[in-house]
């Protein structure tokens, strides 16, 4: 029986904890790929407490040459790409084109975060008084916990700890208890290329006891989470009490919306891969689509047609368009929206289950799923499902368009499909939402362009891009005097 460890202090060192849970292949429930022991309390607090004690060696270390060691992660990200992507797609259940897709991402965003070392910049001033200079530098913040989810078990991680690597913070990494494997080998490619003893932390175990510890430690100055918006805004709650920075990327209901005069075609294929794509399991995955009703009934057949022509099963297969649901637990979640549909209304285009046949036996498999008639106040409408589900509201122009987009308490992706500049243009300076899209998916984003949302979907600076390091780094202003003189007149 394979038992994944915690690595605390530079060392790999096995949990003493009882209790476990097995590491299973959504595809086949009879493949246990390994077991995690939930961690204690006791040694969440040694993973803190090395944290801590490695952070003035850490931050005294010129950035260029942190950026090195993330530099030297990258490359060996690239050397072990495809092993990486098999993993995942085993662990998690994504085809291993999706995989390779995130082992890319994942490679590009420690590139970029590599870069921005040689470009932790400060501003100069210029000063109202004579002979004075005021200048700003960035500093890291100290312990910085990264609490990371399932869905993009390599991606999520590494756009966490490289920039608050970069920026000169030490790391606590907890990771989700049922992806422990592609966290164990994240970690071990830091180890190789350098990181120093206790600079970067593994801790594996439950929410409600080593999530709780890392809030509660004081010396954790920043959190940087990405999950559930139940479990983001309690911790949210938890670690402002004591004055700790927080970071929190949540929920989604990203809307589409067609326009009578879009590319059909485009408008179906763009929607199919954002709803279905990875399963359904992205933050940005497209989940409502509102079109206008003079072209709904076309716009749907093609859909229709698009979702029925899916390919599913074990993601490690050729020619598998997509995978099961993660676990049981997210997977009697998606049933239960689908039935939720079924009772509030609405019309089932397609899917609606799990899919027959003895290959799908033992998985996680729901079908790709449409509801069309849906109404806006409908729980498949408001509520963030996480899967394989495509609601289709029907409206009558673009100012019924756009109040519908935005009638939900999410604001992370959006797109429009229409060839009017004068609509497209509206859309994006009224749709609310931190990202949006013109004639293709909701689903996507750079390394080098920041990501996040408004609304219920984001606390905190944006990761990524640009902003990566905002909120791994504090700034500090600095007024030199050089008159040699005491200061004459109201001091403010």
């Amino acid at each position: 029986m394979h038992v994944y460890k915690n690595f605390i202090n530079g060392a790999w060192v096995e949990s003493v904890a009882e209790k476990t849970v097995p590491n299973i292949n959504p595809a086949n429930t009879d493949d246990v790929i390994g077991h995690v022991k939930l961690s204690t309390r006791e040694e969440t607090r040694a993973a803190v407490d090395a944290a801590a004690a490695a952070f003035k060696m850490w931050r005294s270390t010129p950035a260029p040459t942190r950026g090195k060691i993330v530099a030297r992660a990258a490359r060996l990200m690239e050397d072990h790409k495809e092993e990486l992507s098999q993993l995942l797609t085993r662990e998690e259940g994504k085809t291993l084109a999706e995989s390779r897709g995130e082992l890319q991402r994942s490679i590009n965003v420690a590139d970029f975060c590599a870069g921005e070392s040689r470009r932790m910049n400060g501003e100069t001033i210029p000063s109202e008084l004579p002979l004075n200079f005021a200048y700003t530098v960035k500093q890291p913040i100290g312990v910085v916990a990264c609490i990371t989810p399932w869905n993009f078990p390599v991606a999520i991680p590494v756009w966490k700890i490289a920039p608050a690597l970069v920026a000169g913070n030490t790391v606590v990494f907890k990771p989700a208890s049922n992806t422990p494997g592609t966290a164990v080998r994240i970690v071990e490619i830091f180890e190789e290329a350098g990181i120093p003893k206790g600079v970067l932390n593994l801790i594996l175990g439950s929410g409600s006891t080593v999530g709780d510890e890392i809030l509660s430690h004081p010396a954790v100055r920043a959190v940087s989470f990405t999950g559930s918006n139940e479990v983001g805004i309690r911790l949210y709650e938890q670690v402002s009490r004591r004055g700790c920075k927080a970071q929190c990327e949540m929920g989604g209901k990203n809307p589409v919306v067609v326009l009578a005069d879009a590319d059909m075609d485009l408008a179906a294929e763009s929607t199919a891969q954002g709803a279905f794509g990875s399963t359904g399991q992205r933050c940005t995955a497209t989940s409502r689509v509102i079109v206008e009703e003079s072209v709904a009934d076309e716009f749907v057949e093609r859909l229709r047609k698009k979702a029925e022509a899916m390919i599913l099963g074990d993601g490690s297969k050729p020619g598998v368009h997509m995978g099961p649901s993660v676990d049981e637990s997210q997977f009697k979640t998606v049933l239960h929206y689908i039935n939720a549909g079924k009772e509030d209304g609405a019309k089932l285009v397609c899917g609606g289950g799990q899919p027959e046949g003895e290959e799908f036996a033992k998985g996680f498999f729901v079908q790709p799923t449409i509801f069309d008639h849906v109404k806006p106040d409908m729980r498949i409408a408001r509520e963030e499902i996480f899967g394989p589900v495509l609601s289709v509201l029907r409206v009558k122009d673009f100012e019924q368009a756009m109040e519908y987009a935005n009638d939900c308490e999410y604001g992370l992706s959006s797109s429009i499909f229409s060839n009017d500049a004068n609509y497209i243009y509206r859309f994006i300076d009224e749709i609310e939402t931190g990202m949006t899209h013109v004639n293709s998916p909701t689903t996507g984003g750079e390394a080098h362009i920041p990501f996040g949302g408004i609304k219920a979907t984001g606390i905190g600076e944006r990761e990524q891009g640009s902003t990566a390091l905002d909120f791994y780094t504090e700034i500090k202003v600095v007024y030199v005097d050089y008159t040699g003189r005491k200061r004459e007149g109201n001091l403010y």
